[in-house]
Order: structure tokens, then C-alpha cells, then sequence
């Protein structure tokens, strides 16, 4: 069991753990405009309205920008790469990118990169390695 934090699971955001659980990556969408949006709430962000759908994302993204981080996290060994991934959707997310060397070698920006999971407890949590990679 990893001694990383556990996120706190509210009832709006459930359905995103859920999903998570199941390796699915689920977002979320106004049905009135289209627009996909993150993070998971009960209401567009861009409208305010509560006509929207959950739908399960490709998984597929790009780096779209990073930090190593040097410093000590609760449960993170530094260096660690925290990342901002523009999903295939449209959206940006923040998470980590795995399976490749905390290094600006090895992370290139627009890098192809593919969901993968950590389990911390019984909670699934979303997070990035480069397509194609094995781990």
C-alpha cells in the first residue's frame, strides 16, 4: 500500500472515483454547449447549468507542461515530476508523470502520454506514463 495521501472523496465526485476504480477516466460535459471540463463538479463551469453527461475519456494525452520537484512531499521521494497533461478531450489535468526519469531528457513538451493508475488504498488514482511505455 503506497504512503501517499488518499484523496477526499465528496459526493459530487463519486462517480470519478468509481470510475477510477474501474481504470476508466471519466469526465464530465454540458449538454447544452459541448464544453468538457475538469475537475469533476455538479455544474458547467462555463454555463452553471446541471444538464451535463459523464462520458469515459480516451486516456490519451500530451505534456503540456512540468516541474520537477525537489523538494519532500508526503510520500514522494524527490525528484518527482508533476505535470500539467492536456487530455485528447480538450482539457488540462494535473497529475503525475510516471515511468520515465525525472529529467528535462526525458520529458519532452507534446509528448504522447497514456493514463495509467496508483492505487492508494482502495482508491484508484489517475496519472500519466509515455504511450507506448510498459510499466
Amino acid at each position: 500500500m503506497s504512503d501517499r495521501q488518499v484523496p477526499t472523496i465528496y459526493p459530487e465526485t463519486q462517480f470519478y472515483w468509481d470510475g477510477a476504480k474501474e481504470g476508466k477516466l471519466l469526465l464530465q460535459r454540458c449538454k447544452k454547449t459541448g464544453e468538457v471540463y475538469y475537475p469533476p463538479r455538479p455544474f458547467c463551469p462555463g454555463t452553471g447549468s446541471r444538464d451535463i453527461e459523464i462520458f469515459e475519456a480516451s486516456g490519451k494525452g500530451r505534456l503540456y507542461s512540468y516541474v520537477i520537484n525537489q523538494m519532500p512531499a508526503p510520500g514522494y521521494e524527490p525528484p518527482f515530476v508533476v505535470a500539467v497533461v492536456m487530455l485528447e478531450e480538450g482539457v488540462k489535468m494535473l497529475t503525475n508523470i510516471v515511468g520515465c526519469p525525472p529529467d528535462p531528457a526525458a520529458l519532452e513538451l507534446d509528448m504522447p502520454l497514456e493514463l495509467t493508475f496508483e492505487m492508494r488504498g482502495d482508491v484508484a488514482v489517475p496519472q500519466f506514463k509515455p504511450a507506448g511505455d510498459a510499466t
